[in-house]
């Protein structure tokens, strides 16, 4: 009887075993707060990430992912998309960490040196790097949010666009001029009233003068048409920023099988991969389209670029300080960011001094 029992628990268990998985389709929400084409982040989730990932589990595994698509703030606006994949609202969202200032603070480190990369390659190699050696910022994300981070992306090089024309800083005190949350203080160190918006706004509040223009970088600024309303684009260089996350909600990665749930982490890192060169190409064909579409494009001189850069120097770390009064790690991730930009070969041209 033993050996009965014994050999039939083996021939059911053998069985089991040669049952393929049951195929499934999981369906997926997915979204961001911007609008695909005139943000580059957005535009990669759709047409990079979404297609990947289809095509990968359908070719890989014995299941298909279904993607329902929400941008432009159709599912979420942009300062609600961290909080809709932690809620479940969405599984898997892409949004600017700058629209996350308490709950994100640090995380927005390379807005507190500005005047960094030029290159979105090169700044996106120095955050990556940054990542991999203090763990803590892709940890929390899951310990506080819910989410696991599946990459970074950014914004390209930022520079002004102004519904006047300007040639030096001073031109721009008393100026209102918008931007979103950590790059404000670089227009209070010029002079400039900042005045906290989101893309969606700036059309209309130039056109109607709730302010007078934008800090922006070119692939929106064109993408966006401001440059109608404020056709005056002044080339600063204050650098590009590489603040932007994909992440998908734990619970929602937890209930997908295993090669799916790899599947996305692996598109979610190419993501990530791919967006230095796709954010450079961007920034090119905004500053050739805004030469084109009647924008007035000059550059700051090099002495005004030079005094403002200098006027910015304790900024790091004033935010560094800020962070380490918060118990979060300032120090570190600064002095961090700070090495890794020059690792990557980009001479800073102030020196920003982190205690």
């Amino acid at each position: 009887m033993t050996q009965y029992l014994t050999g039939s628990v083996a021939g059911i268990a053998m069985t089991l075993l040669a049952v393929p998985a049951v195929a499934e389709t999981f369906t997926l929400r997915i979204g961001a707060g911007h609008p695909s084409g005139p943000s580059a982040y957005v535009t990669d989730t759709e047409r990079f990430f979404v297609p990947e990932v289809t095509r990968r589990v359908a070719a890989e595994t014995e299941h298909e992912v279904v993607f329902i698509e929400g941008y432009g703030g159709s599912i979420a606006s942009v300062s609600e998309t961290l909080e809709a994949v932690q809620n479940g609202i969405l599984d898997v969202g892409a949004y600017c960490m700058c629209f996350e200032p308490a709950k994100l603070f640090l995380h927005n480190f390379p807005y507190y040196t500005p005047f960094g990369p030029q290159s979105s390659t090169q700044a996106m190699s120095a955050a990556r790097a940054v990542y991999d050696e203090v763990p803590w910022l892709t940890e929390q994300f899951e310990a506080n949010y819910g989410q696991v981070m599946l990459g970074l992306h950014g914004w390209d090089n930022y520079h002004i666009g102004t519904v006047k024309p300007w040639s030096n800083v001073a031109d721009l005190a008393g100026v209102k001029i918008a931007g979103a949350g950590p790059n404000l203080p670089w227009l209070e160190f010029g002079g400039a009233i900042p005045v906290q918006s989101a893309l969606p706004d700036g059309y209309l509040s130039m056109q109607t003068g709730v302010y007078d223009g934008w800090l922006m970088f070119p692939s929106a600024y064109l993408g966006f048409k401001f440059h109608e309303p404020a056709p005056h684009y002044t080339l600063v260089g204050f650098g590009a920023m590489p603040v932007n996350v994909l992440a998908i909600n734990s619970r929602s990665l937890a209930r997908l099988p295993e090669d799916v749930q790899q599947i996305i982490r692996e598109v979610g890192r190419a993501y990530e991969d791919q967006a230095g060169a796709s954010l450079d190409a961007a920034q090119q064909a905004g500053l050739d389209g805004l030469a084109t579409s009647g924008a007035i494009v000059t550059e700051l001189p090099a002495e005004a670029r030079a005094a403002w850069a200098s006027s910015l120097t304790g900024f790091a770390e004033r935010q560094a300080a800020d962070a380490n009064g918060r118990n979060l790690p300032g120090s570190e991730v600064m002095n961090a960011y700070l090495r890794a930009v020059t690792a990557a070969g980009y001479d800073w041209p102030v020196t920003y001094t982190v205690d």
